[in-house]
C-alpha cells in the first residue's frame, strides 16, 4: 500500500463518530467520571490509552516549546485568592450567557441554543430541497441519519433567511448577551423540545468558588487559567533570566470551569489539561529573532474583515505575508501563530482541517492588541482548540497596580535620553487632618496613576483648581485642591529605561487538542468497515509496538522475553499479546489503540534471531533481526524517518497466510 493508497483508505469509508466513541469508551482511552453512580457532566476518567496518549502530547509540547524556545516552566497553585482573580477580572468578567425556561427550569447556554436551532432549520431547508441525506446529516451512519432527517422538520426558507442564518452562525462567537438575546426574539427561538419561550440571557460566571481555610473567610477560585500564577511570579522570572527580556515561561496543569451545558464529550467540560506560555517583550519591539525560520508556513486565516461579511471561507497565504500585511499585528504573534500550527501537525492534526480565526472587535478583550483562536474541524464543527492573543501590558499593570508592586524591565540606555514625564508631588502633611485613617489609601491611589490619568488629573487640576476622584476602600468623592497636590510635566535625563512589558500568550487545551486528533486519525478498512483504525504519529501513539509470538508454543518464550528485554532497554513502549486468538484478530485491537508497530515471532526467529515488523496503516512487513527491527522502530517513532527511509535496509516479507491473517 503506497502512501496515495493509505489516503484513499482512509476517506474510503464515511466517518462515524458514533463507532469512533464506541472504540474510544471500549478500550477505556476515556470514560465518565463516577458511572458506578450514574456520572456527572462534563467530568471524564482517562483509561491506560488515554493517558498514555496524553502524557505523549505534553511531552510533544514541551519539547517542541520550552526546550527549543528556552522557556521557563513553573508550576503554580490551583487555589486562588478572590483578590487575584477580581483584580484579573475574571470575578466580573468570566461569563457566558444563559437562559433559563421558567416552566421548567432548565438552562441554555444562549450562544449555542441560537447556533443548533439555526443550523437545524437550515438542515431542514436542504431537507426539503431534495438535497439528499448524507449532505443533511454527514456525521451519521445511513440507518441513524433516516432516523434524524425525519426528526428536522422540512421547511423551505427563503434565500434572504438562509443568508441571514449563515451570516449569524459565521458570526455566533462575538455576540453580546443582549444581542443573542435579540436573536431569540427575531427567530423565535425557544426551548428546542418544548417551544417555549425562555427568560433573557443572563451571565453567568463560570469560576468555582471555594473558601480557604477553615475560617471560610478567604474566599477563592479553583483557577479558570494558569496564567496568573506566571504573571504573579514575573520579577523571580526576570530575575532567574538574569533581568534579559524577551523571555517566556511555560505552565502545565489542570484548570476548572463551571460550564452551564457540557457537551460533545472531551470538548466542553468542567476540568481540564491546560497549556499555557507567557512570552515576555518589549512593547517597542515586537520583532522576533527567528521568525525568519516559519515565515514561508503556509496557513489558513479567517480574518475579522471576511467574517463579518458573514463569510467563512478562509484565506491561504504564508505567515511572513500575513505579517507584512498587517492581518497579523506583529512578528512575535505570527511566529507562535506558526510555531502552533507546527506543533498540532506533529502529533496528528489534519492539515486541512486547521485554520485560524480572528477575533472581532466585539469579541477580543479591550486591552488587545490582536487575537487568533486555532481553530480545528470535527463532526461537532469548528472547534477553538488553541488561542495565541497579543494581551498588551494589562495583567502586569493591574497586579502592579493593586499590589503597589513594581512589575516592570528596568534597561539601561547606551546613551542617556532627555524624557517628558507627568509627575505628581504629595503635601503630605495635610493628608493626616483630612484624611485621617484613609490617608495611606488616598496617597497609594495618587502615587499608581499612569501617565494617561496623571495627564487626565493635570488638566482637571488646571482647569477647575481641583481633582475629584474616587478610592477603593474609601467612602465617597475624594476632593483636594492645589495646596494638596501638584500635578505637571518635567524633562529629566535618564541613564535607566523602565517599561512594563507587553504579553504574546498561546493558550492551549490539550483536551480538546486531544479529541480533535482522535477524529483526524480515525478510519475503518474499506475491505472490512468493522475494522476501526486509529492512525496515530508513532511518536505521539501510547504504544509504539505489538509484540506478537505466533503462538503458545513454549520454544518461542525465550525469543519473546529476549526481544522485550531490548525494547526495555531502548525506552519504548510496548506489549505483548501471547493470547490464543489469530495474529489478525490480534492486529486489529491492537490497531484500535493506534500501536504504530507490530513485531511477530515466529519459528524461524527461534533457528536464525529475525523477526517480522508490520506497519499499521498500510499492513506492510519487512524482516530482519532484533536488533535491526527495533533500530527502524527508533528511527521512525523518535527521529522522523518515514516508513521507507526506516526499513531501507530491511527485506520485505511476504507469506502466503499473510492476506489470510490480515483478513481473519
Amino acid at each position: 500500500m503506497s502512501v496515495e493508497d493509505i489516503k484513499k483508505a482512509r476517506t474510503a469509508v464515511e466517518f462515524n463518530r458514533e463507532n469512533l466513541e464506541s472504540v474510544l469508551r471500549g478500550r477505556f482511552f476515556y470514560a465518565p467520571a463516577f458511572d458506578l453512580y450514574g456520572g456527572v457532566s462534563g467530568l471524564y476518567d482517562y483509561g491506560p490509552p488515554g493517558c498514555a496518549f496524553q502524557a505523549n502530547v505534553v511531552d510533544q509540547w514541551r519539547k517542541h516549546f520550552i526546550l527549543e524556545e528556552d522557556m521557563l516552566e513553573v508550576d503554580c497553585t490551583m487555589l486562588t485568592p478572590y483578590e487575584v482573580l477580581k483584580t484579573s477580572g475574571h470575578v466580573d468578567k468570566f461569563s457566558d450567557w444563559m437562559c433559563r425556561d421558567l416552566k421548567t427550569g432548565e438552562i441554555f447556554r444562549a450562544d449555542h441554543l441560537v447556533e443548533e436551532v439555526l443550523e437545524a432549520r437550515l438542515k431542514g431547508d436542504k431537507a426539503a430541497r431534495g438535497i439528499s441525506e448524507a449532505d443533511v446529516e454527514e456525521d451519521a451512519d445511513k440507518k441513524k441519519r433516516k432516523k434524524k432527517v425525519k426528526q428536522i422538520k422540512a421547511v423551505k426558507l427563503s434565500d434572504h433567511v438562509v443568508k441571514e442564518y449563515n451570516e449569524v452562525l459565521a458570526k455566533i462567537d462575538g455576540y453580546s448577551g443582549p444581542e443573542l438575546g435579540e436573536l431569540m426574539v427575531k427567530y423565535n427561538i425557544g426551548n428546542p423540545v418544548t417551544g417555549e419561550a425562555l427568560e433573557a440571557p443572563k451571565a453567568f460566571n463560570l469560576m468555582f468558588e471555594t473558601a480557604i481555610g477553615p475560617s471560610g473567610q478567604l474566599k477563592g477560585y479553583l483557577r479558570p487559567e494558569t496564567a496568573q500564577g506566571q504573571f504573579l511570579n514575573f520579577n523571580k522570572l526576570l530575575e532567574f533570566n538574569n533581568s534579559k527580556t524577551p523571555f517566556a515561561s511555560a505552565s502545565i496543569g489542570k484548570s476548572f470551569r463551571n460550564e452551564i451545558s457540557p457537551r460533545a464529550g472531551l470538548l466542553r467540560v468542567r476540568e481540564f489539561l491546560m497549556a499555557e506560555i507567557e512570552h515576555f517583550l518589549d512593547p517597542e519591539d515586537k520583532s522576533h529573532p527567528r521568525f525568519h525560520e516559519v515565515k514561508d508556513v503556509k496557513l489558513s486565516f479567517l480574518p475579522r474583515e471576511v467574517q463579518e461579511a458573514g463569510s467563512t471561507e478562509p484565506i491561504v497565504k504564508t505567515i511572513g505575508e500575513a505579517v507584512e500585511s498587517k492581518m497579523v499585528d506583529n512578528e512575535t504573534l505570527g511566529y507562535f501563530i506558526a510555531r502552533i500550527s507546527q506543533f498540532l501537525l506533529s502529533i496528528g492534526v489534519d492539515e486541512t482541517k486547521m485554520r485560524f480565526r480572528q477575533h472581532m472587535a466585539n469579541e477580543m478583550a479591550h486591552y488587545a492588541a490582536d487575537c487568533w483562536d486555532g481553530e480545528l474541524l470535527t463532526s461537532y464543527g469548528w472547534i477553538e482548540c488553541v488561542g495565541c492573543a497579543d494581551r498588551s501590558a494589562y495583567d502586569l499593570t493591574v497586579h502592579s497596580k493593586k499590589t503597589k508592586q513594581k512589575l516592570v524591565v528596568r534597561q539601561k540606555l547606551d546613551e542617556p535620553v532627555e524624557v517628558t514625564k507627568w509627575e505628581i508631588d504629595l503635601t503630605k502633611k495635610l493628608f493626616g487632618p483630612k484624611f485621617r485613617k484613609d490617608a495611606p489609601k488616598v496617597e497609594a491611589h495618587l502615587l499608581n496613576l499612569s501617565q494617561e490619568e496623571l495627564a487626565s488629573k493635570g488638566e482637571e487640576l488646571k482647569n477647575n483648581g481641583k481633582i475629584v476622584f474616587k478610592v477603593d476602600g474609601v467612602e465617597g468623592d475624594v476632593e483636594m485642591d492645589d495646596k494638596f497636590v501638584t500635578i505637571e510635566q518635567r524633562t529629566k535625563t535618564e541613564h535607566v529605561r523602565e517599561f512594563t512589558p507587553n504579553v504574546i500568550e498561546p493558550s492551549f487545551g490539550i483536551g480538546r487538542i486531544i479529541y480533535s486528533v482522535f477524529e483526524h486519525c480515525f478510519w475503518s478498512r474499506p475491505e472490512d468497515t468493522a475494522r476501526a483504525v486509529l492512525s496515530f504519529p508513532p511518536l505521539v501513539a501510547p504504544s509504539k509496538v505489538l509484540l506478537v509470538p505466533l503462538s503458545n508454543h513454549k520454544d518461542l518464550a525465550p525469543v519473546t522475553a529476549e526481544i522485550s528485554k531490548l525494547l526495555r532497554r531502548e525506552k519504548i513502549p510496548f506489549k505483548v499479546d501471547d493470547s490464543g486468538v489469530s495474529i489478525g484478530k490480534r492486529y486489529a485491537r491492537n490497531d484500535e489503540l493506534g500501536t504504530p508497530f507490530g513485531v511477530t515471532i515466529d519459528f524461524e526467529s527461534i533457528k536464525d534471531g529475525s523477526v517480522t515488523l508490520r506497519e499499521r496503516d498500510s499492513t506492510k512487513q519487512v524482516r530482519g533481526s532484533a536488533a535491526d527491527i527495533i533500530k527502524a522502530i527508533r528511527e521512525i517513532t523518535y527521529n522522523g524517518a518515514s516508513w521507507e527511509e526506516g526499513t531501507k535496509g530491511l527485506a520485505p516479507f511476504v507469506s502466503q497466510s499473510e492476506t489470510e491473517t490480515e483478513t481473519e
